[in-house]
């Protein structure tokens, strides 16, 4: 196995296959319990439908959120010229081949680009998940609220003196409504919880994928500055080695000046001491 396929970037189908298999698990639970859930439903369609819908919107950009990394990946392993949306940076810099080398400082800028908009994609599908349960709640303390109102109604309803059987019958029309209160709220947290465990799911395997793939492409990537590295050492020898040289240059130059002007002085000296001869001999 070659240095470049070792260090290939993963296909992240596996973790589509869990969350399939996870819907399809939570389908056939579904389809068995379609009464209750019906019945469920109708106690508040508008809520409950309004939970539903933001729990199929979660779940769509889930898938999304790992379906994307599948253009990465073959851009990076050179399976495609697409180019990237998540790399668009390292696209820039490293050009269509992605042979350009990468130096330490690059690669962490373009490693904290890539996780800065990996978490930007997971701010909608988390902030889904707390509506969710917040959407729950509300059904809660509106259902509470219809409650206590509809008790305090029944019990100023009732009319002292009169006949058991009258009474009694009030009694039960009048508890109806807090009932269908208390259905209320039971039912809009039911959907709320049950969605956001569905989407906490979801959000989870996306979060896994996402972290494989910047892990391997972290690896990939230091692996080419590592290789890279060989050549700017010997770019770097290279440039000492001139640099020697132009000082050896140098220096022979300036001994040569200094021989030159020693010759000069020499001569100089001779041409003295002959002048002061002639002139004792001319004594």
């Amino acid at each position: 196995m070659s240095d470049k396929d070792a260090y290939r970037l993963s296909s992240p189908a596996i973790f589509l296959l869990r969350m399939a298999v996870f819907l399809i698990l939570v389908g056939f639970v579904a389809v068995i319990l379609h009464e209750p859930i019906q019945t469920a439903f109708m106690a508040n369609p508008a809520l409950n439908g309004v939970i539903i819908g933001a729990a199929a919107i979660g779940v769509l950009i889930s898938f999304g959120q790992v379906g994307r990394l599948f253009r990465e990946i073959a851009w990076v392993n050179g399976g495609t010229s697409k180019k990237p949306r998540l790399l668009a940076p390292m696209a820039r810099i490293v050009g269509t081949e992605g042979r350009a080398p990468l130096s330490p400082q690059i690669l962490r800028l373009v490693l904290d680009s890539v996780a800065t908009r990996l978490d930007e994609g997971r701010e909608t599908s988390r902030y889904l998940t707390g509506l969710l349960v917040f959407l729950g709640l509300l059904g809660t303390f509106w259902g509470l609220l219809v409650t206590v109102g509809s008790i305090s109604g029944v019990i100023g309803s009732l009319q002292g003196g009169g006949e058991t059987s009258a009474l009694f019958n009030d009694l039960k029309s009048g508890l109806a409504r807090p009932l269908a209160g208390m259905s209320l709220a039971f039912t809009s947290s039911l959907f709320g919880l049950a969605g956001s465990l569905v989407l906490g799911f979801l959000d989870l395997q996306a979060g896994q994928a996402q972290s494989r793939f910047y892990t391997e492409l972290e690896d990939r990537l230091s692996a080419d500055v590592e290789a890279a590295r060989p050549l700017e050492r010997a770019a770097d020898n290279n440039e000492s080695i001139d640099g020697l040289a132009n000082g050896v240059q140098a220096l022979v130059r300036h001994m040569r000046q200094e021989q030159q002007m020693i010759r000069d002085w020499v001569e100089a000296q001779s041409a003295r001491q002959a002048r002061l001869q002639a002139a004792i001999e001319a004594r």
